[in-house]
């Protein structure tokens, strides 16, 4: 019989993972039922001979064929085409095959009773957070059509502001790469053929500067041990990268990229801005607050909010007002929590968040520009800082030497 690799949810909240026998994905679904366990993720195991190797760099799908893929099925859905022969159209036709592949899977998820939601979560690394907490959102509101345009436009705009970042970073990474390629070189290559003129000055008795003795030492240590470091470095990254997929090392990248000088404030603007903009349009569409808030705390993209919104649903299911557990927080700015508090007065929060979200947006934007016009210097200073202490370590011996002669 099948097995197939289960994350659900008990009545009490908490997630437990496992496998379970089942001669479909629907007996899965219904099996995990019978236990008061809510499916997150349902996935039959392949056979060892039939699993497909997935590489670490393995190419991702493009945030505008996933816009347009959203965008189609918008369509479709919006002109009576139903769910199941929707997602067979885009699958069979999309021109990304990895992104085929996956609709097809996705529809056959959903023929096996799996939710649209649960169906592109298990599919992590094309679908993100908030596209899945958006899709749960149009689900629960009814407004399916209107959510998926939602993430294409939000897909489109974060793709634009992604090609303006790396457009204006491409100078400084050229800068990056050519003078840390430069620095190596002088060290491992240029350094050792001073090595007999410096051994000559340390027998005669004149010695050598420290700048002099920290160069030759950092050019020795790399060329015995460079290759050892250069694995110690890939090894390092490595291991971080696995680190922070933990629920831990996620907690605490979260904390630290809050902490970041400049790209913390982003961070932080871009974390509200998607829980304004996500709570704003399920309040809009109809979704009962409580409903609203745990759904949108996942598309936070931060752990750190994610944990005050949930928290502040149980404040809020006691009869508290929202703004006071969010303000309590610390993590939303005061200006947004007033605008917040009188929006709740006057019963249009809806429409001040999403006012909200799009100004933050624009500030995220400028705070970019700035951000950007200032690495290119900075990597300017840094690398001739480096390449100045080479120069100065080489020729200040010589000009010892000539001192002393004269």
């Amino acid at each position: 019989m099948p097995e197939f690799a289960y994350t659900a949810r008990s009545v009490q909240g908490q997630d437990s993972s496992g496998v379970i026998s089942a001669g479909s994905r629907r007996e899965a679904i219904a099996l995990l039922a019978e236990k008061s366990l809510f499916p997150l993720q349902v996935e039959a195991q392949a056979a060892p001979g039939e699993r497909k190797l997935r590489l670490p760099w393995q190419r991702r799908v493009k945030s505008e064929v996933l816009a347009d893929t959203f965008t189609q099925l918008s369509d479709l859905l919006s002109n009576g085409v139903p769910l199941l022969e929707s997602l067979d159209i885009l699958g069979q036709q999309c021109i990304d095959e990895r992104l085929g592949e996956v609709l097809l899977d996705v529809r056959k998820q959903v023929a096996d009773g799996t939710g649209l939601d649960t169906s592109l979560a298990s599919h992590p690394h094309v679908f993100s957070p908030l596209s899945v907490s958006m899709v749960r959102a149009g689900l629960e509101g009814a407004f399916l059509e209107e959510a998926l345009e939602r993430i294409a436009s939000f897909l489109r705009k974060q793709e634009t502001l992604r090609m303006k970042i790396i457009g204006s970073m491409t100078y400084p990474a050229i800068l990056a790469v050519v003078g840390v390629g430069v620095t190596v070189f002088l060290v491992m290559f240029v350094v050792p053929m001073f090595q007999d003129f410096f051994d000559r000055l340390e027998r005669s008795g004149t010695g050598l500067p420290l700048v002099t003795v920290v160069l030759v030492g950092s050019s020795q240590f790399l060329v015995r041990y460079g290759l050892f470091v250069a694995a110690a470095v890939v090894g390092v990254v490595v291991l971080v990268r696995k680190w922070m997929v933990t629920a831990t090392g996620r907690a605490l990248c979260d904390r630290w990229k809050l902490k970041i000088p400049i790209a913390g404030r982003i961070f932080h603007d871009a974390a509200v801005a998607r829980l304004c903009r996500v709570l704003g349009t399920l309040l809009r569409n109809g979704v009962p607050l409580l409903t609203a808030l745990r759904i949108s705390s996942e598309s936070t993209g931060n752990q750190l909010l994610q944990k005050a919104v949930l928290e502040s649903v149980e404040t809020v299911s006691s009869g508290d007002s929202l703004s006071r557990p969010l303000a309590a927080s610390g993590l939303i700015p005061p200006q947004i929590m007033a605008m917040i508090r009188i929006a709740e007065e006057a019963n249009t929060l809806d429409e001040v968040l999403v006012r909200i979200a799009d100004r933050i947006d624009e500030r995220i934007e400028r705070q970019l520009d700035i951000m950007v016009r200032m690495v290119e210097p900075m990597m300017l200073l840094v690398i001739g800082s480096m390449v100045l202490f080479i120069i100065v370590g080489i020729l200040l011996p010589v000009f010892d030497l000539n001192a002393s002669i004269g």
